[in-house]
Order: C-alpha cells, then sequence, then structure tokens
C-alpha cells in the first residue's frame, strides 16, 4: 500500500530544469551599488541626527518649564514620582489584564524626586551662605513642616516669572523653597546639573536614567518630540528627527498604538507588548497549525510567485 502524498508535508522532487546562478557576483554587486547609493545620499543629505538635549538646554530655552518642573519633584507631582516600578512604590503600574507585570518587578532603580532631583544636586555645589542656610532649613524641618511650605509654594507658582535670571514667587510661609529653586534653575543654566546627575554614584559612570527621566517630566521635551512629529500618535516610533524616514520594519508594533483600545488605555506599551509576543508565537508556529499552514497552497500563490517557470511548462 502506497503512502498518501501530503501537499503541506511532502516534497516531490524537482524534474525541471536548472538556470545558473552566480551568488558571489550578484552579492558584491548587489554590495557595490547599495555602497555607492549610501555614500552619495549621505554626502548629499547628511546625518539626520540632532543635538542632543539636555538639562542646560531647557533650563536656558524655557527657565519657567524647568522650575516648575522641579517642583513637581518636591511635590511629587511628577510623572517620574507617580510612576511606580521600577522607580517607586507610588502605583500598581502597567499591567496585563490581572498580570500585575510592573509590580511583579518591583522598585529596583530607586528614585525619590526630592532628593535625587533638587536637594543631593544642591548639596554638591560649592559653599555658599544663602543655599547652605537654606539647606539646613529643609534637612531640619519635618516632614509635616516641608509639606507645608511645598503646598504653599506649589498654590503661588501658577504667577511664577523669570526675571534677571531669577525665578520670582510672590508667597508667604514657604521656608527655603524660593532659595533651593532659584540655585537648582542656576545650576541647571550653567549645565552642572547634567553632571551632578549622572556622578551620584560615583564619578565614572554612563547611567544617565536621573537627567532623562527629569527632562521626561517637562513639557520641553515633549513640545521638540511633537515638532519633530516623533510623539506616539505620530507614528513616532517610525520616524528619525526632521523629514527623515525612520525604521520602516517598525510598523506592525507602532500600527497598534494608532487605534483602540491601545491608543486610549493606560496599559498600551505592555497591551501591544502581550499582543506582539502573542503574534510572534503565531508566526513561529504557522508551519504547525492546520489551515494557516495551507493557505499558500490553497491560494495558489506560488503560480504568482513562479510565473515563468509555469508560463515555460505551459509551452511544453
Amino acid at each position: 500500500m502506497s503512502k498518501r502524498f501530503r501537499p503541506d508535508v511532502d516534497v516531490a522532487p524537482w524534474k525541471g530544469g536548472h538556470s545558473p546562478y552566480d551568488i558571489i557576483k550578484e552579492g558584491t554587486i548587489a554590495l557595490v551599488v547599495v555602497g555607492l547609493l549610501t555614500l552619495i545620499l549621505a554626502v548629499v543629505f547628511g546625518s539626520p541626527d540632532e543635538l542632543a538635549i539636555t538639562i542646560k538646554t531647557w533650563s536656558n530655552a524655557t527657565p519657567l518649564d524647568f522650575a516648575a518642573t522641579a517642583l513637581s519633584e518636591l511635590n511629587l507631582t511628577s510623572g517620574t514620582a507617580q510612576y511606580g516600578a521600577p522607580y517607586n512604590n507610588a502605583s500598581t503600574g502597567q499591567q496585563l489584564g490581572p498580570l500585575q507585570l510592573a509590580k511583579w518587578v518591583g522598585a529596583r532603580i530607586p528614585i525619590n524626586t526630592v532628593n535625587d532631583f533638587v536637594i543631593d544636586p544642591l548639596k554638591s555645589l560649592p559653599a555658599q551662605p544663602d543655599l547652605s542656610t537654606g539647606l539646613k532649613q529643609w534637612s531640619s524641618a519635618s516632614s509635616a513642616t516641608r509639606s507645608h511650605w511645598v503646598s504653599s509654594y506649589t498654590k503661588a507658582s501658577a504667577k511664577m516669572t523669570f526675571v534677571n535670571g531669577q525665578v520670582t514667587v510672590t508667597a508667604s510661609d514657604v521656608g527655603p523653597l524660593p532659595v533651593l529653586i532659584n540655585n537648582l534653575t542656576e545650576m541647571a543654566r550653567s549645565g552642572a546639573l547634567d553632571q551632578a546627575l549622572v556622578t551620584q554614584a560615583g564619578f565614572y559612570t554612563t547611567d544617565f536614567t536621573l537627567p532623562l527621566l527629569f527632562l521626561a517630566d517637562g513639557s520641553y521635551l515633549a513640545s521638540l518630540a511633537d515638532h519633530q512629529h516623533l510623539t506616539g500618535d505620530q507614528w513616532g516610533m517610525m520616524n528619525e528627527t526632521g523629514n527623515y524616514p525612520g525604521q520602516a520594519w517598525l510598523w506592525l508594533y507602532t500600527f497598534w498604538y494608532q487605534i483602540p483600545p491601545f491608543n486610549a488605555s493606560g496599559n498600551g506599551d505592555v497591551l501591544v507588548w502581550g499582543l506582539m509576543m502573542a503574534l510572534s508565537v503565531v508566526l513561529l508556529l504557522v508551519p504547525f497549525i492546520p489551515g494557516l499552514r495551507s493557505i499558500p497552497r490553497k491560494t495558489r500563490i506560488y503560480r504568482v510567485i513562479w510565473r515563468e517557470h509555469y508560463q515555460s511548462v505551459a509551452k511544453e
């Protein structure tokens, strides 16, 4: 009894003709052509990369936004302060259905926005009478007193102004906050804060977590991203700065951010990740899924791909 031929599994021996193919020659030609095109386009258009955005850049461009962000680090309303894992335990974080993935990770990169973004950098400055007094006043005050100062300053911050290099807020009973905010703004505008934030864990470091989070908490970086069409609702994951195209192969990933429920969910990132993992598993299992693996054969798409061969066979 002969074995039944299974078109999805068994492959019949090829009995047709063969054509010579020099893969070395073709590969060399492709390499040379692509190399020349890359060189010519690089000379004509240049690099799309822009200068790195630093806290110095930000604080000089929009000092009030920087000062307001520094205040948000003190009153714990910033994005970092309320983010949750892996920085703190302020929220549950993103979850996939009942799975609290972010909470499982825990606060493995603990960040205290009050100390890490404001107080500790100010302590690294050379001794200054008003700043030293302000820092001592802050460190010796109780938590309730600090909260009262921050609350009073926050209420008055809507009328914050920046005149002659000084951040001014008309408020009473705010303790040393005017001195702290002013000195931190001056520190940022000089570039010293960029260095202080990356050297808190040691003199030599490549950990830019703190300055990047500080930048992200303000509105300056977001406004630049919006101008460069790099935000999530602008297919930003696929774009380069300016009008340059980006990584087109990421279209499937970034596509989901444009449609419900992903574009309106606080768990959008983990939902998209979960969906992409599921699609990846399906792709890996295509040869083993009945029906799905038969689509190319049943649609006869192979006859379109190998049309020249089938045309030659038909003429014989």
